[in-house]
């Protein structure tokens, strides 16, 4: 991109011949603190030198290959926006199936005890104790700095009916007991190419990688649901596209009952679950 002096469209026509044009727009978008309306209203409007400079040093970035979500410090998830970096995960469209079905399952003003294992960055607990403010979550993940994130969120949202563990799945758990346990867990194979292509390279490996299939995390956790789940309480777990055969047969062993998986809205089995002695 040429450092002559640029208007709004010409940083969009340029940017756009080397990155995604949603990325363009909202890379454009961070750096003028501006609505995408702007954009729209004011096509002529002339970037300073030192946005310029930061328009090229996202583009660029983009181009490398770091996701959106970590130049600009956010993404929107479910109908909230989060604050995200390096640390934790950037939340993706399909995971906002898990926290549909976790909504389906809970009646608003009843008071549920839910369990959010691996959190991250907060946006399945933070969004269920928004749309539950009458449930009693507990978020928990093993890195503090995705905690210190997820607790930051929390308190952005105004979200209160939420407590935070630092901890390894159900550690620090002893004797407790949910209605509900949710979990997006780490169910890349080690082995899976992807995690060296694309925006995966600069996401934590902790929180993606599980084993040489993909499958110990979700192993571990229906392995010990059980024990802490009510009765007839559920688990929903989030899985790769080619794990729903695998997770359903792993929560039949746990004799689990009721158990289905749901597809996203590109038809990928991406969440399975099931009901403990129902």
């Amino acid at each position: 991109m040429d450092k002559q002096s640029i208007t709004i469209s010409q940083a969009l026509a340029e940017a756009h011949r080397h990155i995604d044009q949603i990325d363009a727009r909202i890379l454009l978008e961070h750096v003028l603190d501006v609505a995408h309306a702007f954009l729209l209203t004011y096509p002529d409007y002339v970037l300073t030198a030192l946005q310029q400079e930061m328009y090229l040093h996202f583009v660029q970035s983009r181009m490398e290959g770091v996701p959106v979500a970590y130049l600009v410090g956010k993404r929107d998830f479910f109908d909230l926006t989060f604050k995200v970096s390096q640390a934790v995960l950037v939340p993706r469209p399909e995971t906002e199936l898990l926290v549909e079905l976790a909504l389906d399952l809970t009646a608003s003003g009843k008071p549920y005890r839910i369990l959010d294992l691996g959190t991250g960055s907060g946006v399945i607990a933070i969004t269920l104790a928004r749309h539950r403010p009458q449930a009693r979550i507990v978020a928990v993940d093993r890195s503090d700095d995705a905690i210190a994130i997820a607790r930051w969120n929390a308190e952005n949202l105004g979200v209160s009916n939420l407590r935070f563990i630092a901890g390894n799945w159900f550690d620090e758990l002893s004797g407790e007991e949910f209605d509900l346990i949710v979990s997006n867990p780490p169910y890349v194979a080690e082995s899976d190419p992807h995690l060296q292509q694309g925006d995966l390279r600069f996401e934590p490996l902790i929180a993606l990688s599980a084993g040489k299939n993909g499958l110990t995390c979700i192993r571990h956790i229906i392995e010990a649901a059980p024990s802490h789940l009510v009765d007839s309480g559920w688990l929903l777990l989030e899985h790769g596209y080619n794990q729903a055969d695998e997770c359903r047969q792993l929560l039949q062993n746990k004799d689990f009952s009721n158990i289905r998986s749901y597809p996203d809205l590109a038809g990928i089995m991406r969440v399975t679950g099931g009901q403990i002695n129902a």
